[in-house]
């Protein structure tokens, strides 16, 4: 009797995965289909499957519409801001949760207030920080504004893998002549790779997408991200949706290779941490 508990059960967790995986899939397929219809068809029957097979969108995103240059500016901005992002919340979690004093947890909660405040609401002093800086309508002002908003969950995320690493450690690496640079690359960075890989999925997808602060900070079309020029294809009174479901499918086909090489980074992270403890 328990058995048979036990195997009802299991079905019944396998059909809610099969039904959030089919509603998670749904919306890709779609736009992968719009995107190889030309648009009389799409406006026949949005839904079906291609009668027959439509590259024009993608050889027009990727021939016509300055492809490179866009796409420069947007593996640019969001490599980089990732990068420094990395790099600060780094340092900053392993001072969090190495050293003591009243300043570190009001500087603690500083940071997580980030969390809890959308960078949003501050677009108006954004603007104004950013032109007394001179980096309005430049790609170093979206990575200041990126890399900022990063912060904030990344130091959240290292700090708990920080402080689940022994001070004996930090001790013994001192003892053998390290400095504080040097325990963090070379004791604390192998440990918290599960860390770093999560960090950068989740960050990567908002930069990677955004258009909101490009749309907003961004005024030169040579400055322009890939996603804030997808937004271009849609016209006033006409709408080619061939190009625009080539160019997003191109899109969300560069944030999925990146999940997956930081999924595998994750799990090797995961199981090297196993083997070794």
């Amino acid at each position: 009797m328990h058995k048979k508990r036990f195997k009802i059960s299991n079905l019944i967790i396998y059909i809610i995965l099969i039904l959030v995986a089919l509603l998670v899939i749904a919306p890709l397929a779609l736009m992968v289909m719009t995107a190889l219809k030309d648009n009389l068809e799409f406006m026949k029957s949005p839904l079906s499957l291609p009668s027959k097979l439509n590259f024009n969108g993608f050889i027009s995103v990727f021939t016509e519409h300055n492809f490179m240059m866009y796409l420069g500016n947007s593996l640019f901005v969001t490599l980089i801001s990732l990068a420094i992002s990395l790099a600060v919340s780094i340092t900053l979690s392993y001072a969090l949760c190495r050293y003591r004093g009243k300043w570190i947890n009001r500087l603690y909660f500083y940071f997580l207030a980030g969390m809890i405040i959308p960078i949003r609401l501050g677009v108006l002093f954004l603007n104004d920080m950013l032109n007394a800086l001179g980096l309005l309508n430049s790609l170093w002002g979206l990575i200041c504004i990126y890399t900022a908003m990063s912060i904030p969950f990344s130091m959240y995320i290292m700090s708990g893998y920080v402080k689940m690493i022994p001070k004996e450690l930090d001790e013994a690496a001192i003892i053998d002549g390290c400095g504080t640079v040097r325990i963090i690359a070379q004791v604390i960075l192998p440990l918290i790779r599960p860390a770093i890989a999560t960090v950068a999925i989740y960050n990567f997808m908002p930069i990677w997408n955004d258009v909101y602060f490009p749309l907003i900070f961004i005024f030169d079309e040579s400055k322009k991200t890939f996603m804030l020029h997808v937004t271009m294809f849609f016209g006033q009174y006409s709408k080619d949706y061939n190009l625009i479901f080539s160019a997003l499918t191109f899109a969300a086909a560069v944030s999925l290779i990146f999940y997956a090489f930081g999924s595998r980074q994750l799990v090797k992270g995961l199981t090297a941490g196993a083997i070794k403890g």
